[in-house]
């Protein structure tokens, strides 16, 4: 074991390893939670979601583990799973022909993974988009919390307003999100998972939270019934490129903050990233097929690699902790029925996600505005894709009228175009 993940030479050994694989597991444990409760709202069975989400986990991480020896722990992406439900409830569409277009995001991902293209496409787009989008994925799993939790609620005068804050549901979000950012403030290693488990306990004996059973057997994993022929004739274009683009950059971006954090990074290059990306683009296909949205990098292996995770050791030991979970189905569904519960994950998750914002240059208008396009309309739209495309098609016009059109990559003219014939064709609603 030492010599196949290289130990001595990460000055790293076995006990440390596994204790930054449970640290790891415990800061991303939420995701066991929180997105079979997303996607069951698009009508997709709990069970069929939780053991998806724990495949896909298992896979992408092992294979990180394995194959990029790198202490990098994948699973269903945060953002993509509300996108995923916002794309099945706002256009009418069944999760099969989603899902479809999941399985192609995948593909077209592993593909990229061999190919010159995908660093072509990641340094063609500008960082000002990249961080919009990013920060407005932000926006939009904040602006689900709060609605879940009934902190915000629909509003006749003005679309949007403040809950009633009377409401017992209500009252526990609150008071979950404030254990949950005095935990996280305090610096507490798995803080969003225990401030879960805070807020459960409150719950319990409020009487909102009833458990029938602790340990089961397992739900069997059932293969999805894919809709591949429904993404083309639904025009699910957008859809694919969003899934692809937002995955492409989160995990991209995830995994050289993590690497930089763990000293893998040399000269600006990563070693093995051709199979730390393959990990992902493989649990993102796996994944749909089983029943969950797209995978990728989780930014909460930063804590595994602070504890001292420096190989793929850290990352076996995530997928063991995450098999291990699959026994007790009857506690994590219970917990994900109390809304509560998981909207101060989503609320908190959403503020890490708008970090970028500081790095957009706002005293360049082109560059600001299309940024603040795509995170505008992401939450207000309710699509994580109609902003993506918004921002792609102002973004190469600002170019043009001020004179820099040369400074613009020929992939975004060709993005802005497919995303323009789109909105007028094929308009999302």
């Amino acid at each position: 074991m030492e010599n196949f993940f290289k130990l001595k030479q990460n000055n790293t050994n076995i006990r440390t390893e596994v204790t930054a694989g449970i640290t790891t597991f415990l800061t991303m444990a939420y995701i066991i939670i929180v997105n079979p409760s997303i996607l069951s709202a698009a009508g997709v069975p709990f069970e069929q979601v939780f053991m998806a989400t724990v495949i896909s986990a298992v896979v992408g991480t092992l294979m990180m583990g394995l194959l990029a020896n790198y202490p990098i722990a994948i699973a269903p992406g945060m953002g993509l799973n509300a996108y995923f439900t916002s794309v099945v409830v706002t256009q009418g569409l069944s999760y099969q022909v989603v899902f479809g277009a999941v399985f192609l995001a995948g593909i077209l991902f592993l593909i990229l993974t061999f190919t010159k293209l995908r660093e072509t496409i990641i340094s063609a787009i500008p960082n000002s988009l990249k961080y919009g989008i990013t920060s407005g994925i932000g926006l939009f799993i904040a602006f689900v919390g709060l609605k879940n939790a009934g902190i915000i609620s629909a509003n006749e005068a003005n679309v949007i307003g403040l809950g009633d804050l009377t409401n017992p549901m209500v009252i526990l979000a609150i008071v979950g999100l404030f254990i949950t950012l005095i935990l996280y403030t305090l610096k507490v290693q798995g803080a969003l998972f225990f401030g879960m488990v805070a807020t459960g306990i409150i719950a319990f004996f409020t009487g909102q939270l009833h458990f029938e059973g602790v340990i089961e057997t397992p739900p069997s994993p059932v293969f999805f019934d894919l809709d591949i022929a429904g993404v083309f004739a639904n025009g699910l274009y957008t859809v694919i490129i969003a899934f692809l683009l937002v995955t492409l950059f989160d995990t991209t971006g995830t995994m050289v903050g993590v690497a930089e954090q763990a000293g893998y990074m040399k000269n600006g290059k990563m070693k093995h990233a051709k199979e730390a990306l393959l990990s992902d683009a493989t649990a993102t296909t796996v994944g749909s097929m089983f029943g969950t949205s797209p995978s990728t990098a989780y930014v909460e292996s930063t804590s595994g690699v602070a504890a001292g995770g420096r190989t793929g050791l850290t990352s076996v030991v995530v997928a063991i902790l995450f098999i291990s979970s699959i026994f007790f189905t009857p506690i994590i569904k219970v917990i994900a029925g109390v809304p509560a519960i998981t909207a101060p994950v989503l609320i908190i998750v959403g503020s890490f996600m708008m970090g970028g914002l500081a790095k957009i240059n706002w005293q360049e208008f082109e560059e600001a505005f299309s940024a603040f396009a795509v995170i505008l309309m992401m939450p207000f739209t309710s699509s994580i894709a109609t902003g993506i495309a918004v921002g792609f098609i102002i973004y190469p016009i600002l170019k043009l009228v001020r004179g820099k059109g040369k400074d613009v990559h020929w992939i975004i003219y060709v993005f802005g175009f497919i995303f323009l014939l789109q909105m007028i064709f094929f308009p999302m609603h």
